[in-house]
């Protein structure tokens, strides 16, 4: 059995509003059982539908990205969100691979052709910014290495099977950083070798390091 998470929403608290928000869950349910989707969690809030701080929706995609739940079920996309926030929550739901109900379609969304067109077009942007960011890792390796890193004699902070440890290793910062790479090209080539890294982090080990007292840094 699919299972299901009911997300309701209206925009202020007025009782026009209240009444509203409970036909919305009562629809939900009908429609949920109409599917015969097990019902996870009934989430109903007052919230602007352009805004993305929304605890109740937070809650909802947890739900789905943890994969407690299969579906989304709303009255119509605008309970969703509206403008930005709206394509941006579709499309984080597309990646998910999450379905989305609603009573308006009286089953799975039925997205407009100007909507298809933008996800569309979401899904390509992301695409090239993945190929440039692995561009930008494979060009700080490069440069690494350019400048003396030998990563098979340097890295060896390894598991076994070949899966580095998530520990950042300060000693190759330092080096690299002397060797006059920026912080950006150092946590790009660390994460080109399997260290989950950003600048920020390497930026603040680094200052961390640089701080303390010379006895201690060679323990490191």
């Amino acid at each position: 059995m699919k299972r299901c998470v009911i997300y309701c929403r209206v925009s202020t608290s007025k009782e026009t509003q209240q009444s509203s928000l409970i036909r919305q869950q009562t629809e939900l349910i009908q429609l949920a059982e109409t599917y015969h989707f097990q019902i996870v969690k009934v989430i109903a809030e007052e919230a602007s539908g352009y805004s993305l701080e929304r605890e109740g929706l937070l809650e909802a995609l947890d739900l789905l990205s943890q994969q407690k739940a299969d579906i989304l079920c709303i009255q119509d996309d605008t309970r969703l969100g509206r403008g930005n926030a709206k394509a941006a929550l579709l499309h984080q739901l597309f990646k998910m691979g999450t379905s989305v109900y609603t009573v308006k379609d009286r089953g799975a969304l039925q997205l407009s052709e100007a909507d298809h067109m933008l996800m569309d077009i979401l899904a390509m942007v992301e695409e090239y910014q993945r190929k440039l960011h692995n561009l930008k890792i494979k060009r700080g390796m490069k440069e690494a290495v350019r400048k003396g890193f030998q990563p098979e004699k340097n890295l060896s902070n390894k598991e076994e099977g070949g899966r580095k440890k998530k520990e950042v290793p300060i000693a190759e910062i330092v080096r690299l950083r002397r060797l006059d790479l920026t912080f950006h090209e150092i946590a790009a080539t660390l994460r080109g070798f399997g260290y989950d890294v950003s600048k920020a982090t390497v930026h603040r080990r680094y200052q961390d390091h640089m701080q303390q007292p010379e006895n201690e840094k060679d323990k490191q």
